[in-house]
């Protein structure tokens, strides 16, 4: 698959960073250190999305919060890694640029690009529609899957460029063969 294909290691324990591998994936830096003015603006099964101040860049970005103990915590840290290294492997206009991922307090705090929410005219949509198309033409000519397109799922940078978020649900696969996301969407 154009070495597109993630190797996820099963029996890694939530939280363990004694796997290189899985370690390379996390920056050793407190995220309470490096993002304040934290406002939430979208909340769902995986945690929380977060508009907060990059101290290091002065940037506005998005943070999403995904915790990975309680129930099913192998699960969810497996899920977090996944989602992690398929944001590792993205670079193009229309989907987010991943600046990292950090740990604290059994959660996971997922930064990528900077992010702006405003109303939109029919115009402004109809450029959104057009960018979203370009990331999922993007995403699927590598045989990847975002399997949850919506709304929320589709952030606006400040000079207004259409990015495609939230790959928690997303596939290297062709087809899934399985049903995730928003039914509603």
């Amino acid at each position: 698959m154009d070495g597109w294909a993630l190797a996820i290691p099963t029996s890694v324990r939530a939280g363990s960073l004694k796997d290189p591998e899985v370690a390379e994936l996390f920056f050793r830096e407190d995220p309470e250190k490096l993002f304040t003015d934290l406002r939430e603006i979208g909340h769902g099964s995986f945690g929380a999305v977060y508009f907060a101040h990059d101290i290091r860049t002065n940037e506005v970005v998005a943070i999403k919060k995904m915790s990975y103990s309680g129930k099913q915590s192998n699960e969810k840290w497996q899920d977090i890694i996944k989602e992690v290294k398929f944001l590792q492997k993205l670079r193009h206009p229309n989907t987010v640029e991943y600046h990292g991922c950090y740990l604290r307090e059994h959660t996971a705090w997922v930064s990528v690009c900077v992010i702006h929410k405003k109303p939109l005219q029919e115009v402004e949509i109809a450029a959104i529609t057009h960018g979203a198309l370009q990331g999922l033409v993007y995403l699927h000519s590598h045989n990847m899957i975002h399997r949850d397109v919506k709304a929320g799922n589709i952030l606006l940078t400040e000079p207004g460029t259409v990015k495609l978020g939230d790959f928690g649900s997303a596939s290297i696969s062709a087809p899934a063969n399985s049903f995730v996301g928003t039914p509603y969407w």
